[in-house]
């Protein structure tokens, strides 16, 4: 039997019977797969239709799928959307309620037994994200139930980082590119003279159980090797970095920095990187009927706090300018994240930075905050 810290080696054909069992399973299987011009995650019936040979070139507002010659399937950096979009889903029914001829009104409930889901390639920084939600979102008093639901029966299968793009900065967030915990299995993807394969590290009993099941070989030592190398490679890959600095306190000794101003003036304020963000988590609800009037519908989905009414009280929005939009956003990404749950809100994956229409680059605005302040 495997234990839990346990390895071995899968082929091409172990990764397929992977995925064959987690769907005979009854899992619902999401991964990367190229659709519309892009890596997307969305559902996989088989391995095959993950995005063999093909990689991204990205850089501060922009996003290109590019060829690869050795036909890796994991050799890409993180797209549009993240595991949040399954978790913590951007439009979801909380109840329904309908009015009968006779005028009694019925409520109900709308939770359906969520999918059983199995997420793989899961990067670190995502699942530095996933744990990030789990505090915010079913750890404290006011759980979202539906949220805890979903993530209650959810297998994820992380992917080591070997190749990061430009505009990643994992390491100096202290989440990759190496996964160290909160995985049921973590793959390491070696593409070399050798051949193409996977090293497989057991995180759980569950994933102990379906590698028993799978064709595999025991870890060799050169596989091992070259595993470790890659990974501790992408450590000097990374296309960005924050400044070595206190973030938290910068951001609280930052509040009346010229710089904000600046980025102002050039943020749209369209919260693109609120929506691709791994972890930004909030929510509105709203209100919906028929014509008739007998039929109602409450509504959770996302919202922004670069919405002009996010903050709206009575007689306006509090943060009515995009300047203090902007510096909400920040300071308490990197800031007062700290204060409510124990840890930054950001884990370095970039899509703010790749998503941003105007190419404005989270790691080049705290640069210019943390010198603003030294002078």
């Amino acid at each position: 039997m495997t234990s839990i810290g346990a390895t071995a080696v899968l082929d091409r054909q172990g990764l397929e019977a992977l995925v064959a069992a987690l769907v005979a399973g009854g899992r619902t299987v999401v991964g990367p797969t190229v659709r519309d011009g892009a890596i997307v995650l969305a559902e996989l019936d088989s391995a095959e239709q993950l995005p063999y040979g093909w990689g991204v070139e990205l850089e501060a507002g922009r996003y290109r799928l590019r060829r690869r010659e050795d036909g890796a399937a994991f050799a890409h950096s993180a797209g549009p959307q993240s595991w949040k979009n399954f978790l913590h889903p951007q439009r979801e029914k909380l109840w329904s309620a309908d009015r009968s001829a006779e005028g009694e009104v019925t409520v109900r409930a709308e939770r359906p037994l969520p999918p059983s889901y199995a997420f793989l390639g899961v990067r670190p920084c995502d699942l530095r994200a996933i744990a990030i939600q789990d505090r915010v979102l079913s750890g404290g008093h006011f759980q979202d139930t539906g949220y805890a639901e979903r993530r209650r029966g959810a297998f994820l299968i992380a992917v080591e980082c070997t190749e990061p793009g430009a505009t990643c900065f994992c390491v100096s967030m202290g989440t990759g590119p190496g996964a160290d915990s909160g995985f049921d299995l973590a793959l390491t993807e070696v593409v070399d003279d050798t051949g193409h394969r996977f090293l497989v590290r057991v995180g759980s009993e569950e994933g102990a159980t379906l590698l028993d099941a799978l064709p595999r070989r025991e870890a060799d030592a050169a596989t091992t090797g070259a595993a470790r190398e890659a990974v501790a490679g992408a450590v000097d890959k990374m296309g960005r970095s924050m400044p070595p600095v206190d973030l938290h306190a910068l951001m609280g000794a930052s509040l009346e920095a010229e710089r904000w101003d600046d980025v102002a003036s050039r943020c749209l304020t369209c919260g693109n990187c609120t929506m691709v963000c791994p972890t930004c988590f909030c929510t509105t609800t709203e209100e919906v009927t028929d014509l008739t009037g007998d039929h109602a519908e409450r509504w959770q989905r996302w919202d922004s706090c670069f919405d002009l009414d996010f903050s709206h009280l009575h007689g306006g929005p509090v943060r009515a300018s995009s300047r203090s939009r902007y510096r909400q956003w920040l300071t308490h990404k990197l800031g007062t994240w700290h204060d409510q749950f124990n840890s930054s809100g950001c884990v370095g994956c970039g899509r703010c930075i790749v998503w941003c229409p105007v190419g404005i680059d989270i790691t080049e605005e705290v640069t210019a905050l943390k010198e603003e302040t030294e002078r």
